[in-house]
Formats: structure tokens, sequence, C-alpha cells
């Protein structure tokens, strides 16, 4: 099997880290030694592994993007990066005709959807690589659209935990919420609890101190409006490795959409790639 080209953007983010750190010692992949990386990040290099990384910010990618491309001429991009960069982002692969994997959640995802149904190159777009909970959304999403309104009149409390460096809200949380609506919960995304306090996550929650930096703990809590009743569903990660093979994956699939056009469709999610269609 050839190589593939693969380019990790995010780092110097944790998630990036991971995702390169695996992929270096995976004979599937050639990492290409750059990444795309925030205004704000002030080193030039970043090195895994033994391996430097040039970081592209922002304000010189246009201009690097020329010198990557005239060294590897086809590459996949893995995207870990920063909420706020996610449409930006997805305008710069679509503009320079890259390939994408985009793990990273927040951003305008209606917009981010459009980008990537226009364009010439195909994309995988999930707010969650982790296969195993992909699976349950998608069992959640399948009870959606056969028992809609099974819940009709449930009250709806969701917490979800995560390291103290993440932004927004979880990606997956938002997506749950939206297969409650669909199952007749009246409950919007706003009213999702965030946790990022590590005191609070290892002495009340009970998360482990050694993942306070890198975690997805969510519980999602179903009250019947008379109390009689009660569902819970629950989800908890500890450490990144679960995203590792999902990401992978997604690569490998997108790969074989490259080789074997699926029609006109650019747009794929993480069902797709476990579905293989």
């Amino acid at each position: 099997m050839e190589m593939i080209n693969v380019m990790i953007n995010g780092l110097p983010g944790h998630v990036a880290q991971k995702m390169a750190r695996f992929a270096i010692k995976d004979d599937r992949f050639n990492i290409i030694p750059f990444s795309l990386t925030g205004q704000d990040i002030e080193e030039k290099t970043f090195t895994i592994d033994h391996m430097v990384f040039e970081l592209v910010r922002p304000d010189a990618r246009d201009e690097k993007t020329a010198h990557i491309l005239s060294l590897f001429p086809f590459f996949i991009c893995i995207d870990y990066t920063h909420p706020s960069a996610v449409n930006a982002n997805a305008l710069y692969y679509v503009r320079n005709q890259i390939p994408f994997v985009m793990g990273t959640t927040g951003g305008d995802r209606k917009q981010l959807e459009e980008t990537v149904k226009k364009a010439s190159v195909p994309a995988v777009i999930s707010p969650n690589m982790a296969k195993q909970i992909v699976g349950f959304q998608a069992m959640m999403e399948y009870a959606a659209k056969t028992f809609p309104g099974l819940f009709k009149g449930y009250a709806l409390q969701v917490t979800e935990s995560h390291q103290k460096g993440k932004a927004d809200s979880s990606g997956t949380a938002r997506a749950m919420v939206g297969y409650f609506q669909k199952l007749g919960v009246d409950f919007d995304t706003d009213r999702i609890q965030m946790v990022r306090d590590p005191d609070i996550q290892e002495k009340e929650w009970g998360i482990p101190k050694q993942y306070l930096d890198g975690h997805g703990w969510h519980t999602y809590t179903l009250t019947a409006e008379d109390g009689s009743a009660l569902f819970e569903f629950k989800h908890n990660v500890n450490g990144r490795d679960i995203y590792v093979s999902g990401t992978f994956d997604a690569v490998l699939f997108l790969k074989n959409k490259l080789d074997n056009p699926d029609g006109d469709r650019k747009l794929y999610t993480m069902i797709d790639v476990l579905t293989g269609k």
C-alpha cells in the first residue's frame, strides 16, 4: 500500500500532538513537516519524536502553501486547530484544493458544510472522531427518526466536562441535543452545562488527575414530568487515544473517495466512514 502524505494542523495543540505522535509510527502515512497554527503562537517550530515541524501562522500560510505544494503535490490535511479557525481553514483547504478531515469543533457548521459541498475536493467533517461515540450517535439518530416524540414532556439535563483549555461547548453534546429535540424534548444547546474547572472535575466528578488536561465526560439525563421515570445516557472518555484510530480511518476513507469519486458528492461524516459508503 502506497503511503499517504498527511499534514497535521493544530500543533502545538494537544490533540494535534497526539495525532502526530501516532502517525509518525504508522507506516500507512508519510507525515509532512509543516503544521498550520494560530496567529498567537510564537514558536516557529515544534518537535515530536525527533521530527521537526515548521509552524505556519495565518499571516504566512498563503505564501508558504506554494512551497509546501511544490514539495508535496498531494496530501490530506487533518485539522485539530481552534474553533475560531474552523471556517477560515475550510476556505483555505478548498481554495488550494486540499482534501481534509476536520475534527475541530465550533465555528459556523452550516457555512462549513456549504463550503465543502461547493468544493472540488472531498472532506470528512465530524464533531467527534471516536468511532464508538459516533456509533452511539448513529443509534440516537435512528431513534430520533424512527420514534419522533418518544420523550415528549420529559425534562433534559446535559452536563459535559472537558479540559480547561477547551473553548467551546462539546460538538457531540450539541449534536445529541438535536436528536433529543426530535425525540420531543424541549431543550436548547445554550442550556448545556459546561464544566472546565479542574478542581470540580477531580473532587466532584471523580475524573482521574492524570486526565484533567484531556478528557470528555458526558451525561444526558431525561426525567419524566411527574418524576416517576428517569433515563440516563453517559459516555466518559479519558485521554485522546480514542480519537486517533477514527481520524486515521477517515483519512483512508477520504483517499478511497479521491481514487473512486462518488459522483459530485464532497461532504462526508464519520458515519459514512463507519459504514464505508
